[in-house]
């Protein structure tokens, strides 16, 4: 619908909210000379506060919420999430939204660190090995936190926050107060996923998502500019040599990277494998050059003087790989990919074996793939295991894969996608986190199946928007993969394989087998591989983090993609089905 008539300026606040209508005001001036004379050093947050319990109390909040905020308040009130306010700031005259108390016992609540219990309960009816389990608690706790949203808990029931939970709320109200988006459901949904800080820089920097847009909501806005903002951190989504990836990781400066390129194959695989950050790089540069070049005939001690980028960038495009470890693709929906690394393994003699996998089932793919099953039997010519109906991010718990830990040299992923839902693009955040998930929970499995110093390659879009490149690179960096070079995907060995959609789309249209000229989603220019090292230090990890799903509530409550046009119960069925189908996605089974 249109947007409203803007606010008189005249009447505006400094901090860009609309004033209080005058009888507000009057509520708001009285309270506050009431509560002047008790505590004059709070006065300015407990004037914000009663100004924002005004504000919801017109928009209809329930007596016991309202009764909840007066006794935070005779209590003595609330320090602003973002600090006191500038001097030249009049109190109370911002359009903060309400915050709600926290409640009673809430500071004895412990950081939400996983302890044993806790992961036992997510580990509940599902049979694991004792080192495997971290590598799958990630996915168990994602389905429970969904399944456990179904459930409609009485407020006894739910667990209480923590104040380090309360605050990054009350960052979040005021945050949405700011721009006038307090009824926007999934808008809050994105500021809850967000850190403390990326709230604090937001609301600090001045950024409002364009409400008027006439393509995309305040929410969808939002969460790409997060999105941008983290990325900036991380390297580049384009093409990145193996020296400007450890230049970034050492956090090298621009003469210290024109040291690297100036060195020969042997000396910058010395300086790069030596390297851990304390040493002094002149002084290593200059034990590299002092070493012997090997006479071992190996791959790696080949053409020691010529160029070292260049060298280097040749065993990545040209895939040179161990040649004893096994080799494992995923998500390979017509399996070309696989028979493309079989021959290729075996043109260059390479004795481990190919895992080919796949997310759907057999069936599904002999409805999709007329071809599938001499693909099959190509593959087994080649001694290689073809498994179907497999989630690459529980594979700790899949029987198949049962005793191949620390068997992997190479893993390969290409064009990840958690599958498109109807009526949303992938960047839109309702469906967006399926996809950021669908990366932090495979590079998270995949640490257990690994053998130290192996390479993992996930082919992508540069500009995707449901499986952004940062979601690659971050997931990767959190779990041990070292970023080492990002590689066109059009000058990889490899990537003239038959691509496919890898959805029911496959039936009716399919790309080009040869070429790839009518797979016209993306521009191949700008498809990359992202390559990783494994580097496990021997540290324990941290539980991984995973995206905050949407709430039932909150699907109930989004008005974009399919919801636009519904309404009342068919709104609240339309919510309950997409809430099943994550929970379905997220156990395994395969949707669409």
């Amino acid at each position: 619908g249109p947007e409203p008539a803007p606010p008189d300026p005249s009447l505006a606040s400094p901090l860009g909210g609309p004033e209080p209508p005058p009888a507000a005001m009057a509520e708001e001036e009285g309270g506050e000379a009431e509560m002047a004379a008790e505590v004059v050093a709070d006065a300015v947050a407990e004037v914000e506060l009663e100004a924002a319990l005004e504000e919801v109390g017109d928009a209809g909040v329930d007596e016991e919420e309202l009764q909840k905020l007066e006794a935070q308040l005779a209590e003595g009130g609330a320090t602003p999430a973002d600090g006191s306010p500038d001097e030249d700031e009049e109190a109370g005259e911002g359009d903060e939204a309400p915050v709600e108390e926290v409640e009673e016992g809430a500071e004895d609540v412990e950081e939400p660190e996983p302890d044993e219990e806790e992961l036992e309960e997510h580990l509940e009816g599902v049979e694991v090995e004792e080192h495997l389990k971290d590598a799958v608690e990630g996915s168990l706790r994602l389905k429970r936190m969904l399944s456990r949203d179904e459930e409609d808990m009485p407020d006894s029931k739910r667990s209480k926050l923590s104040p380090e939970e309360q605050m990054k709320k009350t960052k979040v109200q005021q945050l949405i107060a700011k721009w006038g988006l307090q009824h926007d459901a999934v808008t809050r949904h994105v500021c809850e996923t967000c850190t403390i800080e990326e709230l604090d820089m937001i609301y600090h920097s001045g950024y409002c998502p364009d409400k008027s847009n006439a393509w995309k909501s305040p929410c969808e806005i939002l969460a790409r500019y997060c999105a941008e903002q983290r990325e900036r951190e991380l390297p580049t989504g384009s093409a990145c040599d193996p020296i400007a990836a450890f230049k970034h990781r050492h956090k090298l400066d621009a003469a210290q990277e024109k040291l690297l390129r100036a060195l020969s194959h042997k000396d910058l695989r010395y300086v790069i494998t030596a390297f851990d950050g304390s040493q002094d790089l002149q002084e290593l540069v200059t034990e590299a050059a002092a070493v012997a070049a090997e006479e071992e005939n190996t791959t790696e001690s080949a053409l020691p003087d010529s160029p070292g980028v260049a060298t280097l960038g040749r065993f990545n495009r040209l895939e040179l790989i161990d040649p004893i470890a096994d080799a494992a693709v995923f998500g390979d929906a017509n399996l070309t990919f696989a028979i493309k690394l079989a021959k290729h393994r075996r043109a260059l003699g390479h004795v481990g074996r190919v895992v080919a996998t796949t997310f759907e089932d057999l069936a599904t793919l002999r409805e999709r793939y007329q071809e599938i099953d001499e693909s099959i039997r190509q593959l087994e010519e080649y001694y290689a295991e073809v498994y179907h109906g497999v989630d690459c991010t529980r594979i700790a718990i899949d029987e198949r894969f049962k005793g191949m830990e620390g068997a992997f040299g190479a893993v390969y992923y290409n064009f990840p996608h958690s599958g498109a839902i109807q009526g949303f693009f992938d960047g839109h955040p309702v469906v967006n986190w399926r996809h950021e998930n669908l990366m932090r929970l495979f590079f998270r499995a995949l640490r257990s199946f690994m053998k130290p110093g192996g390479i993992v390659k996930v082919a992508s879009n540069m500009g995707a928007v449901g499986v952004r490149y940062s979601y690659i690179i971050g997931s990767a960096l959190e779990n041990e993969f070292a970023h080492i070079e990002t590689v066109p995907f059009l000058e990889w060995h490899l990537h003239r394989y038959g691509r496919s959609y890898g959805d029911k789309r496959d039936i009716y249209k399919r790309p080009d087998a040869k070429n790839n000229q009518s797979y016209n989603a993306q521009a191949a220019h700008r498809d990359m591989v992202y390559c990783f090292c494994y580097a496990p230090t021997g540290a324990p990890l941290p539980r991984q983090s995973i995206k905050l799903p949407p709430s039932l509530k909150t699907l109930k409550a989004c008005t974009d993609g399919p919801f636009r046009k519904v309404a009342g119960h068919g709104r609240d069925n339309l919510a309950k089905q997409l809430h099943k189908r994550f929970i379905t996605e997220i156990s395994g089974t395969h949707v669409g």
